[in-house]
């Protein structure tokens, strides 16, 4: 390193934005230059790109929400782009797709429902946390349970206590089967639902037992819910 002007004072610090900062020291021989011990030598951008990434999916999201009510249509195709914007799956696209879902729902076109749920489902192994997971289908399954059509409704169940089992989350398993019970003795009213609500009355019996077949008593609370349903 070659300096023309005058030093003021030794050490002295060489900072520019971006680079890492040289400290020039006074030796027998001149001057010489070396790096900061306080500065990182390199550059790292990945953190500071993720993090606008994240920002322009957060934006893109609640841009497509404000037309949920207004065009339902322009928030379906938007709520796609939103997923489609994600590298890998996360929160965005997980809250799309329940957007999606409930869209879906609303204008009655339910096979394209399940088929967007299904996949919305597929997040909460890994994208999303598992209480975030729980609340967010426990709410969709609340307002899905106003439908009157069962056979679709049923298959939505069904679809959620099937990856609930795989993902080994009893309790969300037991609570939505409780509430799949509740279904059933609903419908038990009108002379319907019978044989249903007997066969997951048995399965959440068994969910509560023992491997000898009796009662485990440390699943008090569960099993009270279920004789509440008999």
């Amino acid at each position: 390193l070659t300096i023309d002007e005058p030093v003021p004072s030794f050490p002295f610090v060489l900072a520019s934005a971006g680079i890492a900062s040289l400290v020039v020291l006074e030796g027998k021989g001149g001057f010489f230059a070396t790096m900061s011990d306080e500065e990182d030598y390199g550059f790292e951008y990945s953190e500071d790109e993720e993090e606008a990434e994240d920002v322009e999916i957060e934006n893109k999201y609640y841009e497509a929400k404000r037309s949920i009510e207004s065009d339902p249509g322009l928030t379906l195709r938007e709520m796609d782009a939103v997923i489609e914007m994600e590298q890998e799956q996360g929160q965005w696209g997980f809250k799309a797709l329940k957007q999606i879902v409930k869209i879906l729902f609303r204008r009655g076109q339910y096979d394209e429902m399940l088929k967007r749920y299904k996949e919305m489902l597929t997040y909460v192994k890994s994208a999303v946390t598992r209480n975030y997971s729980e609340k967010k289908i426990n709410s969709i399954l609340e307002y899905v349970s106003q439908s009157q059509e069962l056979s679709h409704l049923e298959k939505f169940y069904e679809m959620t206590l099937e990856v609930l089992r795989e993902a080994k989350n009893e309790r969300l398993w037991f609570n939505t089967k409780l509430k799949l019970g509740k279904l059933w003795f609903d419908m038990k009213v009108f002379g319907r639902g019978n044989a249903k609500l007997e066969k997951v009355l048995k399965e959440l019996h068994k969910s509560c037992q023992r491997e000898d077949g009796s009662d485990d008593l440390k699943k008090g609370t569960q099993l009270l819910e279920i004789y509440a349903l008999e």
